[in-house]
C-alpha cells in the first residue's frame, strides 16, 4: 500500500514543474479572441501565436512574455501596452500603434513592421534578425 503512495508522491513535483505557467485571465484571453477589444487586459504569457487581431485594441494591456509568434496586428491599437520578453517571430505589424510601449527584449525574427508608431516606446536589446521594416523609428545599429 505504500508504494503507491511514494510513487505518487515521487511524480508530483515533476508534474507540477512540468505544467506550464499561464499568469493570463483566460476571461482576457475570450474577450480579446471574440471581441479584438482588451484594453488594460492581463495577457501575460498567454498563447495567442497565429492570432488574426486586425485593428485590435490592446492599449495598457500586458502581454509580457507573450508568444505571438505568426500574429497579425495590423493596425493594432497597442498605445502604452507591456511586450516585455514578448515573441513576435514573423509577426505583421503594418500600421501597429506601439507608442509609449515597453519593447524591451522583444524577439522581432522575420517580423514585417510598415509605418507603426514607436514614438515614445523603450526599445532595448530587440532580436530584429531578418526583421523587414520601413517607415518605422526602429533601426539595426549606429545612431
Amino acid at each position: 500500500m505504500k508504494f503507491p503512495i511514494l510513487a505518487s508522491l515521487t511524480l508530483l513535483p515533476t508534474l507540477l514543474w512540468a505544467t506550464p505557467l499561464q499568469a493570463s485571465n483566460p476571461a482576457d484571453i475570450h474577450q480579446l479572441l471574440e471581441t479584438r477589444a482588451c484594453a488594460g487586459c492581463d495577457l501575460q504569457n498567454a498563447d495567442l501565436s497565429g492570432q488574426h487581431l486586425i485593428g485590435a485594441d490592446l492599449r495598457g494591456a500586458n502581454l509580457q512574455g507573450a508568444d505571438l509568434t505568426g500574429i497579425n496586428l495590423e493596425g493594432a491599437d497597442l498605445t502604452g501596452a507591456n511586450l516585455e520578453g514578448a515573441d513576435l517571430t514573423d509577426a505583421y505589424l503594418t500600421n501597429a500603434s506601439l507608442n509609449d510601449a515597453n519593447l524591451n527584449g522583444i524577439n522581432l525574427t522575420r517580423a514585417k513592421i510598415y509605418h507603426a508608431d514607436v514614438s515614445g516606446a523603450e526599445m532595448q536589446e530587440l532580436n530584429l534578425t531578418d526583421a523587414e521594416i520601413f517607415g518605422t523609428g526602429i533601426s539595426v545599429g549606429g545612431e
